[in-house]
């Protein structure tokens, strides 16, 4: 369960968040999990706020710079765009293991049937 103080923290430090009068809205899971992401490494002292909004925006801009049109329906795709960016300067993980990992969860997305949850096994990491 998501920390509602701590949710309404991160919504008003920074702009953008979509919400409603409750807190945080997301249009799937795993945005929910991406923004529960952020706000445990901020809690942990990862990064501040203003550190983690001028990161989303540098990801933003560089987003519409490739042509995104900014519609809203990719905000959390910039959101870990921006945990992937911090998580690898901080030194937590490099970006080879996050993409490692990235590659592996594909491999056993493609092998999962639909509507049953994705496990990572060992073989998910062979090439």
């Amino acid at each position: 369960m998501m920390d509602a103080a701590a949710a309404a923290r991160a919504t008003g430090a920074v702009p953008g968040i979509p919400h409603d009068a409750e807190g945080p809205v997301f249009r799937e899971p795993w945005e929910a999990q991406a923004f529960a992401m952020a706000l445990t490494l901020h809690e942990r002292g990862l990064f501040s706020w203003n550190e983690w909004a001028a990161t989303l925006s540098d990801e933003i801009k560089r987003a519409q710079a490739a042509g995104d049109p900014d519609t809203g329906e990719t905000y959390y795709r910039h959101w870990m765009a921006t945990l992937e960016r911090l998580v690898s300067a901080k030194g937590v993980a490099t970006s080879e293991t996050l993409h490692r990992y990235r590659d592996a969860w594909d491999h056993a997305a493609d092998r999962t049937p639909h509507g049953t949850p994705i496990e990572l096994r060992p073989e998910d990491f062979e090439g």
